[in-house]
């Protein structure tokens, strides 16, 4: 595509595939929705998503937002559904995936002959698998943040059961060699060329390494609606309370947690709120039964986000033991929340986790893991300290916010069409 100086200041007309993407829901929903909302406040954004999960509630969103509907327009197509096939063979979710991407294809050609489009951005779900097909659609494509790269860190997977154990050593394997043969996603990446973006440091150094591509680093979450002016500040008669939030699956390693809270000292008075549900939820139930502390454990299943925010802005330090992710929307919401943040020293939460709003863990060895989290925990005990980390979660929260994100996407944009390099 020819450009010219004007295209620096010009309102583009934009396709962003945005698999995921609902007003209403978190993780990669919440994502794709954000970067579009912003968007569409500056340049003219066409969105291609899933009709299932997005059309009625965006649909809603939108009767009530008539600004936001004249600025975008939503196409949904349907994903085919085998949903007994995928218990039987969780990978074949990803062939009706692949089909549900030509399909939206098919469609971002039939839209591109009517009105072209200026620029393409594959946007979600994040993960770097799947690529889609619209950058072979002939116009200037955007991929990312992408994420997914590295492996599941290999001295924990004892500490997963049977199950997690055979499960995650799969997934390396499979990672490993998906990494660095799988030909779509290295010829989407070349596609991108400088408009390639990382969601994690680690991704950014896994598509250096692999693909011989440099990326931009652009965390893919951003800062909720829900967030709080001042933190919640701990009265000296109230127990320390701790949130963790997410799937009960193996790789969230809630276990670690409750282990380390075990071993607090008895002068620490605290209680653990659990938000999700899984697999695991009555083996968490029964591990913490054993360890003694299931009174101080309130499981509280799947709720509404409103009320899981609620739960969270009653709170007093954010718990996240997973060990295997991306910078996961959980990390934003408890910083916007004024909750300072207790983490493993890796995947997004190595960068967005600093030592003004948290504490990191070094990832080594699973002992070594639960006694940090309980030094991180005992130091969080003191108030003093904690509440200078809940101002700094504030702080750093608003790093986070979808304004911000969107400049730099911005930037990558005109560079991607050639006219004002960074």
């Amino acid at each position: 595509m020819a450009s010219n100086a004007s295209d620096t200041e010009r309102e583009l007309r934009i396709l962003v595939n945005a698999y995921t993407c609902n007003p209403y829901h978190g993780s990669e929903h919440s994502v794709g929705w954000g970067f579009i909302q912003e968007l569409a406040r500056r340049h003219r954004v066409c969105v291609i998503a899933e009709k299932e999960n997005c059309q009625r509630d965006i649909e809603r969103f939108l009767a009530n937002c008539p600004e936001l509907a004249q600025r975008a327009e939503f196409h949904f197509i349907e994903k085919q559904r085998r949903r007994l096939l995928r218990k039987l063979w969780p990978p074949s979710y990803y062939r009706y995936y692949r089909k549900w991407h030509l399909e939206a294809l098919n469609l971002a050609r039939h839209l591109h002959a009517k009105e072209p489009f200026d620029l393409v951005h594959q946007l979600t779900m994040v993960g770097y698998r799947e690529p889609g097909y619209l950058w072979k659609l002939g116009v200037p494509f955007v991929w990312g943040p992408i994420g997914g790269m590295g492996s599941f860190p290999w001295r924990f997977l004892p500490s997963l059961g049977l199950y997690g154990a055979l499960y995650y050593s799969a997934y390396n394997l499979v990672n490993a060699w998906q990494e660095r043969f799988a030909p779509r996603p290295k010829l989407a990446a070349a596609a991108a060329g400088p408009s390639l973006i990382s969601a994690t440091p680690e991704d950014q150094t896994g598509t250096m390494t692999h693909w011989h591509r440099p990326s931009h680093l652009l965390a893919e979450v951003g800062l909720p609606a829900h967030t709080k002016d001042t933190p919640t500040y701990r009265n000296s008669d109230e127990p320390l309370r701790v949130v963790w939030s997410g799937l009960h699956i193996p790789r969230k390693a809630l276990p670690l947690g409750l282990k380390a809270l075990s071993i607090l000292p008895p002068n620490i008075d605290w209680t653990l709120d659990i938000l999700g549900k899984g697999r695991e939820t009555r083996a968490l139930q029964r591990l913490a039964e054993n360890l003694g502390i299931g009174s101080r454990c309130r499981f509280h299943g799947w709720i509404e986000r409103r009320v899981a925010i609620d739960v969270m802005h009653r709170a007093h330090v954010m718990l996240i033991t997973s060990l295997r992710d991306l910078t996961s929307t959980v990390t934003v919401e408890a910083l916007a929340a004024g909750l300072p943040v207790i983490c493993l020293d890796h995947c997004g939460f190595s960068s967005a986790i600093d030592e003004t709003c948290g504490i990191k863990v070094p990832v080594t060895t699973p002992n070594a893991v639960i006694d940090g989290f309980r030094d991180a925990l005992i130091q969080m005990a003191d108030e003093t300290r904690r509440r200078d980390l809940a101002d700094g979660a504030l702080r750093r929260s608003r790093l986070f916010d979808w304004r911000l994100k969107v400049d730099r996407l911005e930037e990558i944009y005109r560079m991607r069409l050639s006219v004002d390099p960074l």
